[in-house]
């Protein structure tokens, strides 16, 4: 009964975490808040910012579609029949409906555990490198054209990926890194647009909307690499998404501008809207910024270590699940696609609903921003360390497992409400250099976490992955409690002293 035990013991952790910050939520609903009277604002309906919402949704779709699309190659670039990849699992495996004859016409290869953990990893060796200068730079000369160019250059490398594991293990691993490099400026670059465009009490709303598209590209992709792998062959997963970036690409290009006062197609209204609410918040500089206030702030710091924890989690069951539903539940490559992307199907969802509730109580409840941050990140680091615990124990029961795994995944959709965005609420003219400074951070689960797992998992057994979901829920919980001590929700002085330096 360890799994119930289990569960329980979370459980009252959990609770006791929302009761601590339950006094910050003691007002009913009431009245917009006054600036809001006094600011008209601009209907969301085929306005700019919500059409540069859908559109970068799209681009972190496809940033995402192409990460993740590895993960479930993998499983069929292996040779099955090499001593290093046994084609058995733990649990009873599923039957394999039989495969189409013209496909297996794709090379396999004879990578042990430990290689392909270093080649699952790889990506976020490039991907650490330009987050910080991916910051300063879109905060210096625009995000639109570095954002570009560097979703564009994932789409080049990934359509040579076939090419490169051809090569050997070596090319595939600095393929991979160079996909991280162009990558790297994603998040960055969107944060300091978003600090240009999104009005204060629509930040929650628009940028769910916006980075929700990564947890689409996963839901989309890691069933669709399935399909692929099953009725063609491993390469088309690569050529495919490729194709959808370099789209993407021509869409971005044509019709997205760097600040509402650039673009050529925004309402005049709407423009008015956006600036009048940011005069308040923005630098009118790019030249000063304030590095040490912003290593040494506290609440930033919090941001770091939430970041950091829940990354943890998020990037071992980005990377290895697929291998989880293989190695241990027996899963078909075409089943297991499928099956993978529900825990992310569930996050996008929750991701989605909770922004629009995180700015509901914060315009029409009134409840402090500290307050909703806080609390959507408590949900959404501490319920998927419970669940995640409780799949270990699960045993070969597939329906439970399947289960819990979606449901701790799903409960991560509520972070994105939480500290994800927190940067634009401490220091939106440093929006884009803060998220730089915190992914790297981020980053670092990414590239031991599925080194470290693998290392952990060589056997495959139950035990060993219980072991690497104990780990990835202990990170959690202490990510979730240190934000809640040291997190904040306002603008930090810091963050607008450059108002009055020059």
């Amino acid at each position: 009964m360890y799994i119930w035990e289990t569960i329980l013991v979370a459980g009252d952790i959990y609770v006791s975490a929302i009761k601590a910050i339950h006094f910050q939520f003691s007002h009913f609903c009431v009245l917009k808040l006054v600036h809001m009277m006094i600011i008209p604002t601009a209907p969301a309906l085929c306005s700019s910012r919500y059409s540069l919402a859908i559109l970068s949704c799209y681009g972190f779709f496809v940033a995402y579609a192409l990460r993740v699309n590895l993960s479930v190659a993998m499983v069929d670039m292996l040779n099955s029949s090499s001593s290093n990849n046994v084609n058995s699992s733990v649990c009873l495996r599923h039957n394999n409906p039989p495969r189409p004859r013209h496909n297996h016409t794709a090379s396999v290869y004879d990578w042990d555990s430990e290689t392909q953990g270093w080649i699952l990893g790889s990506f976020f060796y490039g991907y650490i490198i330009t987050q910080i200068p991916g910051g300063y730079m879109a905060r210096k000369y625009g995000a639109k054209w570095l954002l570009g160019f560097g979703i564009l250059g994932t789409v080049i490398f990934t359509l040579l990926t076939p090419v490169a594991a051809d090569l050997g293990a070596g090319y595939l691993i600095a393929v991979r890194v160079l996909e991280g490099i162009g990558e790297g400026v994603t998040f960055p670059a969107m944060h300091a647009m978003w600090a240009s465009w999104a009005p204060p009490m629509e930040r929650s709303r628009l940028l769910t909307i916006s980075y929700a598209g990564a947890q689409l590209g996963t839901v989309v992709a890691l069933p669709l690499s399935g399909q692929i792998c099953f009725y063609l062959d491993w390469t088309y997963v690569f050529y495919i998404f490729g194709a959808v970036g370099i789209l993407w690409f021509i869409l971005w290009s044509l019709l997205v501008s760097n600040s509402p006062t650039s673009h050529r197609r925004i309402s005049e209204v709407e423009r008015t809207y956006i600036t009048a609410s940011l005069k308040n918040e923005l630098s009118p500089t790019t030249d000063h910024i304030p590095w040490t206030s912003i290593l040494t702030s506290v609440p930033l710091w919090a941001i770091v270590v939430a970041h950091f924890s829940y990354n943890w989690t998020f990037y071992t069951l980005l990377t290895l699940l697929p291998t989880y539903m293989n190695d241990i539940l027996g899963f078909s490559i075409k089943q297991n696609g499928m099956l993978s992307a529900l825990p992310y199907l569930g996050c996008w969802l929750l991701s989605m609903g909770g922004g629009q509730l995180a700015d509901y109580l914060r315009e029409t409840c009134l409840f402090s921003t500290v307050a909703v941050r806080k609390a959507f990140s408590i949900i959404g680091m501490m319920g998927p360390a419970v669940f995640l615990v409780a799949a270990g124990y699960t045993d070969c029961n597939y329906t439970l497992a399947v289960i819990f795994l979606t449901i701790s995944s799903s409960l991560g959709g509520f972070s994105a409400s939480g500290f994800n965005i927190n940067h634009l609420d401490i220091a939106p003219s440093y929006a884009g250099i803060l998220l730089g400074i915190t992914n790297s951070f981020a980053t670092i689960p990414g590239m031991v976490g599925p080194v470290i797992a693998r290392s952990l998992t060589k056997s495959n057994t139950i035990v060993e992955w219980r072991t690497v979901f104990f780990i990835s829920a202990g990170i959690n919980l202490f990510g979730a409690a240190f934000y809640t001590l040291f997190g904040k929700g306002t603008v930090q002085p810091w963050a607008v002293q450059s108002l009055h330096i020059q």
